[in-house]
């Protein structure tokens, strides 16, 4: 393919720095306490999300140059290198473990998620594999099993860390996808049964999962233990009211609300900035999406077209899950908001996503 390339969305590009400036500004503002506390700096975690989002618009730069099409013959040899990554984590003395969790891979005074980078090549690569068997979709042996094996390889692996709430945004994006690549809902009533009966499954056998189902439907049954979370969110959110108590203003972050710099930090942002705040920036990841979904079907060919709505369609499920969890509408699952919460893969991740998403735009018919 070679088309001469536009300048990218401008209302993408606007989107995307509005929310980056104001995750920095409320990752300083929900850290500094903490950071103080733990490591006599109160910009600790506001220095290091700077130079995450260096990083990532760095990334995102570059990827939103290259036209998309490149990664095309690419797309499997990424997802192999995601998918070494995905093992390596889970060997001990290589995986760290936090929270409980094995997910991370230390580098230096640094640390990496390869979950997130496999969130990406999955995309890459399913957007490849849906635009090569687009005619045997409709097929259940032919096309929907085989794409549907291909998510579940590094689901699996993803869910020995474990780390639900990546898996679910990760499947989720994968199912959007193979549902507009062609993909028939009778298919998709069977998996949603057969999913249904295994998430029951994966979260009997885990004691913390159904702590945090019991913690969502009776809170105040164990207030200082499983439902802490949920009551310290709505009690940041509950007297931020329609204009917020102001920045910096948080009582939450006060060491009542545990990691507020991370998963709860839309709950600091509702106390400070209010309803109007937490608007604005649902606001902007509204416009996110629908610059997303329009480059989406603009763009030139299938390829394309899955790659966009891939991308766009990881962020908003990940909007969706975290704001429900701070907001109290589903049970409490580690799951950040992009762009906007503390930490280096996923910021860093989303960014060059968005680069590539921008490389779409760049050569969607827009007339």
């Amino acid at each position: 393919m070679e088309e001469k390339q536009k300048k990218p969305d401008l209302w993408l590009n606007a989107a995307i720095i509005g929310i980056l400036v104001i995750g920095i500004v409320m990752v300083y503002s929900s850290s500094s306490i903490w950071s103080e506390y733990k490591f006599d700096d109160p910009w600790f975690y506001a220095k290091r999300q700077i130079l995450f989002a260096t990083a990532g618009l760095i990334a995102m730069v570059t990827l939103s140059r290259i036209p998309y099409y490149f990664w095309y013959s690419h797309a499997k040899w990424i997802l192999l290198i995601c998918l070494v990554f995905l093992i390596a984590v889970l060997i001990p003395g290589v995986g760290m473990v936090r929270g409980g969790a094995r997910s991370w891979i230390g580098v230096g005074m640094f640390s990496i998620q390869p979950s997130e980078f496999m969130k990406l090549g999955l995309i890459l690569f399913l957007a490849r594999f849906l635009s090569d068997r687009q005619k045997r979709m409709n097929s259940f042996q032919e096309g929907f099993l085989p794409g549907l094996a291909l998510i579940l390889v590094p689901f699996a692996l993803i869910m020995l860390q474990p780390d639900l709430g990546t898996g679910v945004v990760m499947v989720g994006t994968c199912l959007v996808m193979m549902f507009t690549a062609g993909a028939r809902i009778s298919h998709f009533m069977w998996i949603a049964a057969a999913g249904m009966a295994g998430m029951v499954g994966l979260i009997a056998s885990a004691p913390y999962r159904i702590k945090r189902i019991t913690a969502f439907l009776h809170p105040w049954e164990d207030p200082l233990g499983a439902g802490f979370q949920i009551i310290q969110s709505l009690y940041a959110i509950g007297p931020g009211g329609l204009l917020g108590l102001g920045l910096g203003n948080s009582m939450q972050k006060f060491f009542y609300l545990p990691e507020p710099q991370t998963d709860f930090i839309f709950a600091v942002l509702a106390e400070e900035l209010g309803f109007l705040g937490g608007f604005l920036v649902l606001a902007l990841f509204f416009v996110l999406l629908w610059r997303g979904v329009r480059t989406s079907l603009n763009a030139p060919d299938l390829f394309g077209s899955l790659l966009a709505l891939g991308i766009v369609g990881m962020i908003s499920i990940q909007v969706m899950i975290n704001v429900s969890v701070v907001t109290g509408l589903i049970p409490v699952t580690g799951i950040t908001l992009p762009l906007v919460s503390y930490g280096g893969s996923s910021l860093t991740l989303t960014l060059a996503s968005l680069g590539l998403l921008l490389s779409v735009s760049r050569f969607s018919n827009r007339e």
